[in-house]
């Protein structure tokens, strides 16, 4: 089987596929986790904005998915409390599509929906929603504006690292034999018969083609599915509407925040803003809007504009663009509708696995939670044309660094006390790579210089690095700083302050010239250059051409 995608999906259908003992490849035109993958919300959650939809059969998908990843990655997935506040004059809180008559009974509606959120969870629930008093959300949200509020209730959903869960399933499916390539990009389409059973495939480091058999192809490219369907000479099966959704980082000092996300109750087009901790950061988002340049989704200064009005009117707040420590964007994949007239906001998060005459297998929609189901009804249909039987063996499949946590935190712990790391530090290991982590400690064992903290305010240590280019196929400055970790998102200066210490220390082992390493140093310094333009509203000048030092 051949996998083209290195996104959450791909990564997800090559652990199925390997696990049901399929010899898998997997291909990734840039680096893994480049597209929508990293640019998440970095929730798992059911969604509770589509029950007022009736999407009954998603959301409860949402939450088996949710549940069984907290059971399959503990290190990487931790359960995380909500508040929703209700004020007096609140119409659509969460987005409910219709309303009341003044408001009236709006907050036995929520109470109703949260309860059925709860219920369907079933066995794999966190903790049952609670109705708040006033003293109580306040006691919980001490930044909430007081004028007007009258209740709230708390519920309960996931939280994890986008980019990390990509990394932890490419290691995973490696672990059960499947061959994974970033910078590889498919070209073409080889053909028996007019059915495809293979591909030209491109190391865009080395300039090397070669040609992959398969006897089944899957497509997992996102918002880049009709593209690689159309290489086939045959009309694209998939009808994908790119939606574009907004983040931004800022201070959990500044926004005064505790340890619950909040639910800002109600925004004039009926979205859902949520202000998540994540670590010493709040994450503030996401937009809905339409597309733009695929390759270089940005935050617009109306993009921004909308999101601090919002956060500064229900908390209080006089923030501006200064106060904002980084933003990102990305694409959804939607399922597009036949109708041509449809806001992104309104169309299916719902997957579709997707069948054409060229026999290629695309898989479409879906979200970072339900990543899983997608593969597993993905990797189901190729078993239907084998005549197997189905077998799931994801659903109780630990994930790449789980096994043992419980022990492995224990030990993690006293080794990084042994080394003088902070328990922030230790912590902030465990909870990214899991019992990877000791492969991580190892190396500062041997060299001390490696457990020096990157960043003052932030747990990255020397050892991330290397571990990324020697462990985790990291070939470029951005890969480690954008995706291995996120100090792209997490440092104010966006990692243009360590960005030569952090070359340096890839250079010698990637076999860097001088030339090379200053040319990558300047690419990922023009590609930061043009976010903060884009985001102060000027226009941004042509992209520098993207060169990948080195060798694997």
């Amino acid at each position: 089987m051949l996998v083209i995608g290195g996104g959450v999906t791909g990564a997800g259908v090559a652990v199925d596929a390997a696990a049901r003992g399929y010899s898998v490849a997997l291909v990734e035109r840039t680096d893994f986790a480049s597209g929508t993958s990293s640019k998440s919300t970095k929730l798992l959650h059911g969604g509770i904005r589509y029950l007022p939809n009736f999407d009954f059969a998603q959301v409860h998908e949402g939450l088996v998915e949710r549940g069984l990843l907290l059971q399959n990655a503990p290190f990487l997935a931790q359960p995380l409390e909500f508040v929703l506040p209700i004020y007096e004059g609140d119409r659509h809180p969460v987005g409910i599509p219709f309303t009341t008559p003044g408001g009236i009974g709006i907050n036995q509606i929520l109470n109703v929906g949260l309860s059925m959120y709860d219920v369907m969870a079933g066995k794999r629930g966190i903790k049952w929603h609670r109705h708040l008093k006033r003293e109580k959300v306040l006691e919980m949200a001490p930044q909430l504006v007081q004028t007007g509020l009258k209740e709230g209730f708390s519920y309960f959903d996931g939280q994890t690292h986008d980019a990390r869960l990509t990394f932890t399933l490419i290691r995973t499916a490696a672990q059960y034999g499947a061959a994974v390539t970033n910078y590889t990009e498919v070209t073409s389409f080889t053909k028996d018969a007019d059915r495809v059973n293979g591909a030209i495939v491109k190391d865009r480091v080395s300039g090397q083609e070669i040609t992959v058999r398969a006897r089944h192809v899957v497509n997992a490219t996102g918002i880049y599915a009709e593209q690689i369907e159309g290489l086939s000479g045959y009309e694209p099966q998939a009808s994908v509407e790119p939606s574009k959704g907004v983040h931004l980082i800022l201070s959990k000092e500044d926004v005064k925040i505790g340890n619950a996300a909040l639910v800002l109750p109600e925004t004039e087009d009926k979205r859902i803003l949520f202000i998540v901790p994540w670590g010493s950061r709040v994450i503030l988002g996401t937009t809905d809007t339409g597309t733009g340049d695929l390759d270089h989704p940005r935050a617009t200064k109306e993009d921004i504009t909308y999101l601090l009005s919002y956060i500064n009117r229900y908390l209080g707040l006089h923030l501006t663009e200064k106060d904002i420590i980084s933003t990102y964007a990305g694409y959804r994949p939607l399922v597009k509708p036949r109708s041509s007239n449809s806001s992104t906001a309104k169309l299916s998060r719902s997957h579709s696995v997707l069948e054409g005459a060229s026999g290629i297998v695309t898989i479409v929609g879906g979200k970072l939670t339900t990543y899983r189901r997608m593969a597993q009804d993905t990797v189901d249909v190729l078993s239907r044309r084998d005549a197997t039987k189905p077998v799931h063996a994801t659903e109780s499949l630990p994930l790449h660094g789980s096994a043992g946590w419980g022990r492995v935190q224990l030990e993690l712990a006293r080794r990084g006390s042994e080394l003088g790391l902070t328990t922030e530090i230790t912590e902030h290991l465990g909870q990214r790579y899991g019992a990877e982590a000791q492969t991580i400690l190892a190396m500062v064992t041997e060299d001390s210089s490696l457990g020096t903290q990157l960043i003052a305010d932030l747990p990255y240590i020397k050892a991330e690095i290397v571990y990324a280019y020697r462990n985790e196929m990291a070939l470029t400055p951005e890969d480690v700083l954008a995706r291995r970790t996120s100090i792209t998102l997490e440092d104010r200066q966006r990692g243009l302050g360590i960005l030569e210490e952090v070359a340096a220390l890839m250079a010698n082992d990637l076999h860097w010239s001088t030339t090379q390493q200053q040319q990558l140093i300047a690419e990922y310094r023009d590609n930061i250059q043009q976010q903060i333009a884009v985001e102060q509203g000027q226009e941004p000048t042509v992209m520098t051409q993207v060169s990948n030092g080195g060798t694997r």
